[in-house]
Order: C-alpha cells, then sequence, then structure tokens
C-alpha cells in the first residue's frame, strides 16, 4: 500500500521557518518510506512566514520598509502586494515590526516593546494605494496593546498632565486619555481584516499580560503591573472610541494588537486559520491524504486554542484522517490534544540538551523524528497486513 502523506506544519519560532520544518519532515518520511507519495502544505497563522506564502500563493511581490523595531531601533521590514483579482490587498505580518525575534534575548521586557512599527507598516500599506489590508497577528514580542500601533497612526495617549506617554506597555499605567483626532483619515476608506487567534483575551485570568507576559520576558510582578495596565488600556479606549475590547474575541492577539486594530484602524477580526487558508491548499490536498503529520515548536495544553496542530488535527479528523505532531517540546496538559485531533505526538529531543543545541540541529532533529514516526508506522502496517494475511 503507498500511503499519501500530508505535512502541514508550522515554523518553529526563532529556529526554522515553515519551509525548512516542511522539508525536513518530508526527507525523514522519503528516509523510512520512500515509496510514500507526500503533498506539502507549509501552514502559517498569521505569523511569521504569513506574507511570503500568501504573496507567493497569489502571484503578488514583497515591498521593503524601513519602520520602528519593538525595541525603538529600526529594523529592515517589509509587507505584501498580494495578486490575483479582487481589491487591491496589502498583506502584513506584525511579527516583521514587533515580533520575538526581533527582541535581543537580554532586552526581553514587555513592559518596554511597543507595536509602533506595525502602525508604520499600515501607513506604508496605505501610501502604495491599497483598497484592502489584511494583517496577520502572532509570533510577537510584544504587550502594549496596540498602544504603539494606535501612537503610529495618529493617536495621541495622554497623561494627567496632558503630556504623551512613551513606548510600551507599561506606560500605559499612566495613560488619562486618548485623543483621536488625528488619527489617518485614510483608514476610513479601506477594509482591514485581521487574522488572530480567536481565543485570545485582552483581561481576565485569560488575558494576554497573564498568559503571555511570562513568555516575553515579565517578571511576575511585571505580569501584575502588565494586566492593571490593560484594564487602563481598555477603559480609555471604551471612553474615546466606544469599542468594548477588553473581553472582545481576539483582542488580546499578540500582545493586545487585536485592541488596538478594532479600536483605532477600524479592523475586522477573523479566526487566524479560517482567513488565511482561503488563500492556501490544505482542504483540496487534505481530501487527497491518508496520513498528516503537523509540527510546531511546542505542544501542550494551550495547543487546542488556535495553534496549527490542533486546528490541522481537527480538520483531519473530520476526514477521518490521523494526525501525527511532531513538537520541539512537550509541555503540561499536552493530553487535551487528543480531544482535538491529534493521533499521536512525539518531541523531536531524544536526549537533554540546551535550547541552543536544539535551535542548531533543528532540522537534523526533525528529520530522525519524522523518520521515527513513520518507520513505527510501518511496523504496524506489516503486522496488519501479517493479519490479514493469516
Amino acid at each position: 500500500m503507498t500511503l499519501t502523506i500530508l505535512v502541514a506544519p508550522s515554523g518553529f519560532k526563532e529556529s526554522l521557518s515553515v519551509d525548512d520544518v516542511t522539508r525536513a519532515i518530508g526527507e525523514g518520511i522519503r528516509r523510512a518510506m520512500p515509496e510514500a507519495r507526500i503533498l506539502n502544505a507549509p501552514m502559517v497563522d498569521g505569523g511569521e512566514g504569513t506574507v511570503q506564502a500568501l504573496v507567493r500563493a497569489t502571484g503578488g511581490r514583497i515591498i521593503p520598509a524601513r519602520v520602528t523595531g519593538p525595541v525603538g531601533a529600526p529594523v529592515d521590514s517589509f509587507f505584501g502586494l498580494m495578486g490575483g483579482p479582487g481589491p487591491r490587498t496589502a498583506v502584513i505580518e506584525m511579527a516583521a515590526a514587533a515580533g520575538l525575534s526581533l527582541v535581543p534575548r537580554d532586552r526581553r521586557n514587555p513592559m518596554l516593546t511597543t507595536s509602533y512599527g506595525v502602525g508604520e507598516l499600515i501607513l506604508a500599506a496605505l501610501d502604495a494605494g491599497v483598497d484592502r489590508i489584511l494583517i496577520g497577528c502572532g509570533d510577537s514580542g510584544i504587550n502594549d496593546g496596540g498602544a504603539g500601533l494606535a501612537q503610529a497612526l495618529g493617536a495621541r495617549l495622554l497623561d494627567f498632565d496632558d503630556a504623551e506617554i512613551g513606548p510600551g506597555g507599561g506606560e500605559l499605567l499612566w495613560l488619562h486619555r486618548i485623543d483621536t483626532s488625528l488619527l489617518d483619515p485614510r483608514l476610513k476608506r479601506v477594509q482591514i481584516d485581521a487574522a488572530v487567534n480567536w481565543h485570545n483575551m485582552l483581561l481576565g485570568p485569560k488575558g494576554v499580560a497573564r498568559v503571555f507576559g511570562p513568555q516575553k520576558g515579565a517578571t511576575p510582578s511585571q505580569v501584575e503591573d502588565l494586566d492593571a495596565a490593560m484594564r487602563r488600556w481598555a477603559a480609555a479606549i471604551r471612553a474615546s472610541t466606544g469599542h468594548d475590547v477588553g473581553q472582545a474575541q481576539g483582542a488580546g492577539a499578540s500582545g493586545g494588537v487585536g485592541a488596538g486594530l478594532i479600536a483605532f484602524a477600524g479592523a475586522t477580526l477573523h479566526p487566524r486559520f479560517d482567513i488565511i487558508q482561503q488563500y492556501l491548499d490544505f482542504d483540496r490536498l487534505l481530501d487527497q491524504a491518508d496520513l498528516v503529520i503537523t509540527a510546531e515548536g511546542s505542544l501542550d495544553g494551550q495547543s487546542p486554542y488556535g495553534k496549527v496542530p490542533c486546528e490541522v488535527g481537527r480538520r483531519a479528523e473530520a476526514r477521518g484522517v490521523p494526525t501525527i505532531a511532531l513538537a520541539g517540546t512537550i509541555g503540561r496538559g499536552v493530553n487535551q490534544t487528543f480531544d482535538h485531533g491529534i493521533s499521536a505526538f512525539a518531541s523531536i529531543l531524544k536526549r537533554p540538551c540546551t535550547l541552543e543545541e536544539a535551535i542548531r540541529d533543528g532540522e537534523k532533529l526533525l528529520r530522525r523524528a519524522a523518520e521515527d514516526a513513520l518507520r513505527m508506522m510501518s511496523v504496524g502496517l506489516r503486522l496488519s497486513d501479517q493479519k490479514r494475511a493469516a
């Protein structure tokens, strides 16, 4: 029996691009099962690689841009102009201006990092004369609620002395009011859609500061400060714009950029997998598959809430196709993924190693993990054939 295997992974943050991961898994499959038919569907979800994937899928082009990075220094960034029919559309990935990979490890302080460059990318897209902007939210290194984005678009964030506050989520503790009178008027003439993790909230026990702040370098005391800052931010947004972003679906995406996009860019938020996949071939390829292999840097109890492996697994399970997930690390609550489309999972790490070693050897580890998984599957298929023959 010749299996058709769909390789549909995410990238490994700060290590391997989604194309690198796809290639490494395919090479591992070939070693174990050279006769297999391999289909590739690199999965982007609004984070790193989204612009390249959608430009490639639609025959568009990349436009370079220099913007303010998350720690305040200029960075070389980009956005895409998509090809194909329909309105002239720009695609932006916020990670290209405020991603975690742009924050040096010794400067990971979400009290200070800013989304200002994301607003500058929106302005660059407006300068290009587009009718629509699609913004991918993911892989962020910030926790400013989209405050920097709002400032770049023309909003003035003022303290009790009517002086403008500085960059970063921590500055929102001093926010008194928001002046939106100088927002770029072109924002009202374009359609802005954002692909977000629909489960990310701005406030509450599962709010962006508490869930993701520690991942971006926040200490326990900074988490409390950021949570208070987000509450002040949400109240000021409601007072100035009428938008209630505190519990809005997706408002906590990318350090709260979702909230800023709703309030100041007039954006409509969408579950990221649904809107991005309109441009990719995943469903068509899934219909041909006997097995799916997906992957992400970490698999844990958060994976069912909008992460690529479980989004892929749920769709595969609905078609009766099993899914194997490969991960750099296996975390607490990972068994929940069995209820969300994952048939089996495995870590690519076979022995203790440093983070630097795991990043350096990522492709080799993925190849070996994919090969091991397929060799184990081959044993099962052989046993099944022997049983039928008997």
